[in-house]
């Protein structure tokens, strides 16, 4: 992926002031998906009992989502390069806000298929935007000075946690489940509208120069075989997916498992949602207190302690205080592995694109196929499988450290 703007070392009033609307852009185009998400997740035990689907049968509807995030991954740096980021992510968040009115209209018809179809738009617009945007928040760092990315997935967990709250008092209220994405749709529909405008146009578009310098570069490639970005990696999928399988999982583990009502479990999404956001927003000064190795560490044992007591504990009090462990600790590592990536010498993009790749897949596709495993073994089961990755990050997060002669940890 390319990043081709012109930067400019100090700026005006009037182009100060359009970088701030742009980046306020950047932060709510984030929000969208986050609000999205929770909204659907929230829903998952209704949607499951409206289209009569198994727990097998809801990880093959699931799988629209994995094949959708998949392919807007894998299909978003060609298509920055040939049209750049704003149409990029303008696509994608189309695409994510009419997947809202197409799992709404399954849901009425009871047709898993359909609803199998609006996680695949869903997926393949989040996949999408969210690469372009952070590239294009990158651009913003580097001509603002400031450093935004915190902010920038705090404002997806934000985004969650509102959603979930939502969420939760439309289980208490009895909304229909149609009606709730219904209005999720139009709200998001009418933010895109609002500030797409703030977005400029022609960033990350791929220039003939660009063409020949990636000719005669083609050992770019071989940033799949550092070590340090194959370590990073795995931290990184493993903290993302125990970040996706609370999204697509957890009100149903909670419901099925735990013995929650459907709207004490959302509530309980709701506290995780909460801790997500409250560790992203907080981290800066826990990143600066203790450095990032200490922060990377910390987070990732709390992860563990919060999906080992989910799937081996009983009690309500306990998956509670469980989920709260299970959010703060997968609040940061994200975010901050893209920081600790981009360290190291040449070929930074190469090296952010590689880890927020396999970030957003473990993100996006990995917890669908988590539910092939709960059929077989049930839902506490398949969270095993998430822990036994969390476990093994906790010994390649050394990987963390910076590299000698880098940006400090306080950069991050």
């Amino acid at each position: 992926m390319y990043i081709q703007c012109t930067f400019v070392p100090t700026i005006g009033k009037s182009m100060q002031t359009s970088l701030q609307r742009r980046k306020l852009a950047l932060y709510v185009f984030f929000f969208i998906p986050g609000l999205a998400l929770a909204s659907w997740v929230t829903r998952t035990p209704d949607i499951r009992d409206a289209i009569c689907a198994t727990i097998a049968q809801m990880g093959v509807v699931l799988s629209g989502l994995s094949v959708g995030s998949m392919s807007g991954v894998l299909l978003s740096g060609r298509i920055i390069k040939k049209r750049g980021t704003r149409f990029t992510m303008l696509l994608g968040l189309t695409l994510v806000c009419l997947s809202m009115l197409t799992m709404a209209w399954g849901v009425v018809i009871g047709s898993q298929p359909v609803l199998a179809l609006g996680l695949g738009f869903f997926g393949f617009g989040t996949g999408m935007a969210e690469i372009a945007i952070n590239m294009d928040a990158a651009v913003v760092e580097h001509e603002s000075g400031e450093h935004v990315m915190h902010v920038l997935h705090g404002c997806f967990s934000l985004g969650t946690l509102i959603g979930a709250l939502l969420g939760l008092g439309a289980n208490a209220w009895h909304v229909p489940v149609a009606l709730h994405l219904g209005c999720i749709f139009v709200v998001t529909s009418l933010l895109l509208w609002r500030f797409c405008w703030h977005i400029p146009s022609g960033c990350g578009m791929q220039t003939a120069t660009d063409q020949a310098a990636q000719v005669i570069n083609v050992k770019q490639r071989s940033v799949w075989l550092d070590p340090r970005v194959q370590m990073i990696g795995f931290v990184v999928f493993a903290m993302a997916l125990t970040e996706g399988s609370a999204y697509d999982w957890l009100p149903i583990l909670l419901v099925d498992e735990h013995g929650f009502s459907a709207a004490l479990g959302s509530m309980i999404f709701v506290v995780f949602a909460a801790m997500m956001t409250l560790g992203r927003f907080g981290g800066s000064f826990l990143l600066k207190r203790f450095g990032r190795l200490v922060v990377v560490r910390m987070s990732i044992v709390l992860a563990a302690i919060g999906v080992a007591c989910i799937s081996l504990g009983n009690g309500q009090l306990l998956a509670g205080m469980a989920v709260m462990c299970w959010g703060l600790g997968a609040a940061l590592v994200f975010p901050v592995a893209l920081s600790a990536a981009a360290e190291g010498g040449a070929q930074m993009n190469e090296r952010v694109k590689a880890v927020a790749t396999i970030g957003y897949v473990a993100l996006l596709v990995g917890p669908p196929a988590l539910g092939f495993v709960g059929h077989a073994f049930g839902l506490r089961g398949a969270m095993l499988v998430v822990l036994s990755f969390v476990v093994i990050a906790i010994f390649m997060s050394r990987a963390m450290r910076s590299p000698p002669s880098r940006f400090s940890t306080s950069s991050h």
